[in-house]
């Protein structure tokens, strides 16, 4: 084996010093912050609206992706894309383009955030209807994704709520509802206790949530008394929406209710 000559005369010579060898430096890389606005109607009389204001001293670069309930994409009206611009103190509105009826599409907004700097960016959204000469405006908040939630409550006679769900990632989400009366079963497994009680289903649900798509399903249907709902899916809106008025087609969320944590994998 052999040495280079600058490696022998370090070796020999103190006073030399070999050269030295870049250090690599990992880039640090802009992070992505986003934003979801539910729930965005759109027929004869209603249209919807996501707003954006940037509260920093720094320009701002974001992504305003829309989708209707089938999880396809929707264009900006007045916009040829989905990437905006927004000055220091700006503020926007952005309305979706879309000419079918719908209570369904939704919008992310992704914000760019620099290295070792905060988000600036304030979204919300608002649902505007014409009805008997009145303007009615519903808010619509940013809302958050979870990992397989799931729903289960009572139901009275004249409950008008509908659990609204968005698979917001680029998989299929599967759904499992139960319409039931209050009878409950369960199987017991030899010298193992009873199996946790299950309800008997009157009528079901079970299908499968395209990516980027909406769905809605009525918590009453034949005068059931109870209702539950299980998704699997990696980042799911669920919400209970009633209906905002009774001469408006469109649905206010029902705070009220709380909604369960992951379910894990039998």
């Amino acid at each position: 084996m052999f040495l280079s000559a600058v490696a022998m005369v370090a070796q020999t010579n103190p006073h030399v010093r070999a050269p030295v060898q870049p250090v690599e430096t990992k880039a640090v890389e802009s992070r992505f912050v986003e934003s979801i606005v539910p729930w965005l109607a759109y027929n004869a009389t209603c249209w919807s609206a996501v707003e954006v204001q940037n509260l920093g001293s720094r320009g701002v670069i974001a992504e305003v992706e829309a989708h209707k309930s089938s999880g396809a994409l929707a264009a900006l009206a007045g916009h040829s894309g989905i990437e905006v611009h927004l000055a220091a103190g700006e503020h926007a509105e952005y309305k979706l383009q879309l000419p079918e009826e719908t209570a369904g599409a939704w919008v992310r907004v992704r914000e760019r955030v620099p290295p070792q700097l905060s988000p600036v960016l304030a979204v919300s959204g608002a649902t505007e209807c014409l009805a008997a000469n009145e303007l009615h405006r519903t808010g619509r908040d940013i809302v958050w994704t979870t990992r397989n939630p799931w729903y289960s409550g009572d139901v009275s006679d004249d409950d008008d709520g509908v659990i609204a769900l968005i698979n917001t990632s680029e998989r299929p989400a599967r759904v499992w509802g139960c319409y039931s009366f209050g009878v409950l079963y369960s199987v017991p497994h030899n010298d193992r206790p009873a199996a946790e009680l299950t309800p008997v289903c009157s009528e079901t649900i079970d299908e499968m949530v395209p990516p980027f798509g909406s769905r809605e399903f009525p918590v009453a249907r034949g005068g059931n008394s109870g209702f539950s709902l299980k998704t699997r899916g990696d980042a799911i809106v669920l919400q209970m929406l009633r209906p905002a008025g009774t001469s408006v087609k469109v649905y206010r969320v029902d705070s009220t209710i709380k909604f369960g944590e992951e379910v894990k994998d039998q």
